[in-house]
């Protein structure tokens, strides 16, 4: 492991005034406070008191001592000899005297509490607060080096070399790592490990090793595609390398950053690693590779189903553009029709025989008859077209509910009853047993078909439960265990006694009171009191209106009037566009 990782520039800027102090920090670190006035003036000598005042306020703005010769700002010696009534800062040349600045530096360092880093409970302290940073993150050193520059100076302690502070980060992070590659491999059975080794070879006949090929996702968006990714996940489950119980204590994101490592490194380079090294890092990526897969089918499942759907509404507004010319005509005769039975000179003995005479009896009942064939309802759903698409879905059907367990919501719990449904009787006629929650309006009349309700028609059932179970997923009322983008939304939630005992700081935080009810009380009124307004000025509102059949009207809001661009902003596009880099 590199014990260097700082470039020049941060190894040179370490410790340093980098520029001019502002004045919020000169007037945090440098005002000079009655004790500190105190022990200035006990110095002999004006070059001794500047020197003295410009040490002291360096050491808390910085965590170190300089030589005021050559690092020191013109704003800080200007802040600092007018609050001395110094108006001469040249004697601070003649602030040479190597034993008199050291007696100075410990002179501060006893009265002012600074310690080295030396000191065992500073350097326990600091072990331990920097262990637990690089066990629960994964930053990199040198965001380490600046954190633990930070907590030096809020502990008053002065800072290191910075080679002594870079090699005390690198032997830490790596006693980390070395803590958790032996979590991760020490409960692996033998039988496990040459389970984990047999994955970085090759099998006969493939130019593939097994690691590749496990952690190769799919491709394409297709049913095949689909199962290939269940036989995927299939083969993974049934690997058989579990991680130990004592790996629950692991952040995730440790285990996220081997696996990914994995994921994302050639063979070769993973066979190069130490062999414990190498052995946690494939159990890690064992651990997330099911996830993984998991997830890679979902969303092959969703993007496929989102296909079936788009391509069936397609293939009806197809079908109904190319059948509007006879709907047209349909309803022209039906309008004729109903317009002798609305004219009031007919008498109603002749009214049937006059419309018989115009329009003979078959020709109207197949004109009626093809008004109800061309007709869509308002919430259809394309079965017809669905129902031609089902081969695609009988081919992954089977295994995605043979491979994938879902759990839900209350609010998806119908749908999960309905796929639990449909696993245990997709080889047999579905009957009124099956879960009819799930079955909306728009899809009864086709789930529904025979008159006693008792027959379910199982292919329309399978496709109202698919159209349920994508819009549960969208909405994670459908997730899965062991998922990262599937997973059930719930589970970070705090409850029970971690709730009670985080609930009084939360709300602390956020401003409100322990007790919801006179917050809900509080919105409820001011509901109330915005509903009525707007229900009041409605009439007189011309940009609101409601339109529609009756108890069926729908709120219009007419759309704003468009404001032309200002010149001012037509000129600074085109500004920002000029200065943008070419790619």
């Amino acid at each position: 492991m590199p014990v260097q990782f700082l470039t020049e520039e941060q190894r040179a800027n370490y410790g340093c005034y980098l520029a001019e102090p502002t004045a919020g920090d000169l007037a945090r670190y440098f005002h000079l406070h009655d004790d500190d006035h105190q022990n200035i003036f006990t110095n002999r000598g004006e070059h001794n008191r500047l020197g003295f005042a410009f040490q002291l306020p360096t050491v808390r703005y910085l965590g170190s001592f300089l030589n005021p010769i050559s690092q020191v700002p013109d704003t800080v010696l200007t802040c600092l000899s007018r609050q001395l009534g110094l108006p001469d800062t040249s004697c601070l040349i003649e602030y040479n005297d190597q034993r008199q600045r050291l007696r100075h530096i410990n002179e501060i360092s006893q009265k002012y509490g600074y310690r080295e880093i030396s000191d065992p409970f500073v350097g326990f302290r600091l072990t331990r607060w920097l262990y637990a940073q690089c066990w629960t993150g994964t930053e990199r050193p040198t965001l380490l080096f600046e954190r633990a520059t930070t907590w030096l100076l809020a502990h008053k302690v002065l800072l290191p070399g910075a080679s002594t502070l870079e090699r005390f980060i690198s032997k830490l992070r790596h006693r980390v790592e070395q803590h958790l590659w032996k979590i991760l491999i020490q409960s692996i059975s033998h039988e496990q490990k040459l389970k984990l080794e047999t994955l970085m070879s090759v099998p006969e006949g493939n130019n593939r090793s097994w690691f590749d090929q496990m952690r190769a996702g799919p491709t394409t968006i297709s049913g095949p595609s689909l199962v290939r990714a269940l036989e995927r996940l299939d083969m993974i489950r049934n690997y058989g390398v579990t991680l130990p119980p004592s790996s629950i204590s692991i952040p995730h994101n440790r285990i996220s950053t081997l696996s990914q490592f994995a994921s994302r490194a050639k063979v070769t380079a993973i066979n190069r690693l130490p062999p414990r090294r190498r052995l946690a890092t494939l159990a890690a990526f064992m651990k997330t590779l099911e996830a993984t897969a998991q997830d890679d089918a979902l969303d092959i499942l969703d993007k496929l189903l989102h296909e079936i759907f788009s391509d069936a509404a397609k293939s009806d507004q197809k079908a109904r553009l190319r059948s509007l010319r006879d709907l047209d005509a349909a309803a022209t005769t039906l309008a004729n029709v109903c317009t002798l039975l609305l004219d009031t000179e007919v008498p109603d003995i002749t009214l049937h025989t006059m419309i018989f005479e115009k329009f003979p009896r078959e020709e109207l009942a197949k004109t009626l008859e093809e008004t109800y064939t061309l007709v869509r309802p308002a919430d259809n759903v394309f079965y017809c077209e669905l129902k031609a698409r089902y081969r695609r879905v009988r081919i992954f059907l089977p295994k995605l509910l043979q491979h994938i367990q879902f759990s839900a919501s209350p609010s998806g719990e119908a749908t999960v009853a309905a796929l639990t449904y449909i696993q245990k009787n997709y080889h047999q006629q579905f009957d009124n047993t099956a879960p009819l929650e799930v079955v909306n309006k728009a899809w009864r009349r086709y789930v529904l078909q025979d008159h006693d309700k008792q027959t379910v028609d199982q292919q329309a059932y399978i496709f109202c439960v698919l159209d349920q179970l994508r819009t549960a997923l969208k909405h994670r009322e459908v997730f899965v265990s062991k998922s990262f983008r599937y997973a059930d939304p719930r589970a970070g939630l705090l409850s029970g006694i971690e709730w009670e005992a985080a609930r009084p700081m939360i709300c602390r935080t956020l401003g409100l009171s322990l007790d919801p009810q006179p917050l809900l009380d509080e919105l409820a009124r001011e509901l109330d009191q915005t509903y009525r307004s707007v229900a009041a000025h409605l009439p007189d509102n011309s940009a609101v209106r409601f339109e529609g059949l009756p108890g069926k009207e729908e709120l219009i809001l007419s759309p704003l009037d468009k404001i032309d661009e200002p010149e001012s902003l037509i000129a600074l596009r085109k500004k920002v566009a000029e200065r943008m880099p070419q790619v």
